[in-house]
């Protein structure tokens, strides 16, 4: 059996009675083109079975048309969120998404070499680290890095995060207002510039109303570590009053502990706040009071600067600093009067 020959642009031209061009620019995104033209177009690629050929594009734009989508910690809910809608972004813009994981310490230096290799346009990075000389590396291979809930101390990256601070602030204010004296905090990993900039905001944000954190454990945004930490805190006392876990998924692992091991009653034995605002947080059997991050515009702004990037070749690196916001539920104790982001 010989195989059906491929149909070409070429092809479809020819039984449209038009130009190749125009056949070409009746399926590249946004470009000018008649009502009538592209009808006829696309009429006679029906016809014919045609499909464009993206990679015969891409050799002749010089561009793949695609983003290295690059994240750990892909059970952790607020990350698929992020990416759905990334890809929808993305694709309303005729751009495909190549999906890297990274070990779950973060480490990219293993991931670099395999996405230059794929000749992607551009680069977003989600929930993994990385090094000042990692980031030069990016920065050297003229590709655009866009860092999403992550910030590093380098000048050459571009950077859209929340106010990691003011959130874990106003966790700390609350959970004081509300007569917490032994507030534990379940850290996610270490290199996390989110989990650091969480905790310093809830000590700030105890000590502000004279109150010490009680206790650290780290939970490095894995569900089963989270559960082991929060054994860890209540294993001996003084047992903490409350805990704030630098993520929901490890706040519900938290309270999944709490309940089946201890059988503590939440908030009445302990109060719980995560961070995020993951849909799970309003499940019933949760309830989770949580730090909303604001999801719809970190993955516009953080696209919408990638693509710039690329199309203009304007390389200058922004931080973005999006707000927060508290979302009251019922897993802490109500405070004597209400704490704010001020």
């Amino acid at each position: 059996m010989q195989r059906k020959r491929t149909i070409t642009s070429r092809d479809v031209a020819e039984r449209a009675g038009v130009s190749q061009s125009a056949v070409s620019r009746c399926f590249s995104p946004k470009a000018s083109i008649s009502e009538k033209t592209k009808n006829k177009v696309l009429k006679a690629a029906k016809e014919l079975g045609y499909r464009p050929n993206s990679i015969a594009r891409s050799l002749i734009t010089r561009s793949s048309r695609t983003i290295a989508l690059v994240l750990s910690h892909l059970d952790n809910m607020f990350y698929p969120l992020v990416i759905e809608k990334a890809s929808l972004r993305f694709q309303a813009e005729d751009y495909h998404l190549l999906l890297f994981v990274v070990p779950e310490a973060g480490d990219f230096s293993g991931v670099m070499e395999r996405i230059l290799q794929s000749q992607v346009d551009g680069i977003l990075m989600m929930s993994a680290s990385l090094t000042s000389s990692l980031a030069r590396e990016c920065v050297d291979s003229g590709i655009p890095v866009v860092l999403v809930n992550r910030k590093v101390d380098f000048d050459g990256i571009s950077q859209v995060y929340s106010d990691n601070y003011h959130g874990g602030f106003w966790v700390g204010s609350y959970l004081a207002m509300a007569g917490h004296d032994r507030v534990a905090y379940l850290a996610g990993l270490e290199s996390s510039s989110t989990s650091r900039h969480r905790y310093q905001g809830l000590v700030d944000g105890l000590a502000s109303l004279g109150k010490q954190c009680h206790a650290i454990a780290h939970g490095d945004y894995d569900f089963e570590q989270a559960r082991a930490a929060t054994r860890q805190l209540f294993t001996a006392p003084p047992y903490p009053d409350a805990v704030f876990a630098a993520s929901d998924h490890m706040a519900i692992a938290v309270m999944e502990t709490l309940r089946d091991d201890f059988n503590l009653r939440i908030p009445e034995d302990v109060s719980v706040i995560g961070f995020d605002d993951t849909p799970v947080a309003a499940w019933p059997s949760y309830r989770l009071t949580t730090v909303r991050q604001p999801v719809d515009q970190m993955v516009e702004e953080a696209t919408t600067l990638l693509l710039r990037q690329i199309r203009q070749g304007d390389f200058r690196a922004e931080s973005r600093i999006l707000p927060v916001t508290p979302i009251l539920r019922h897993s802490v104790r109500s405070p004597v009067r209400e704490a704010t982001l001020d």
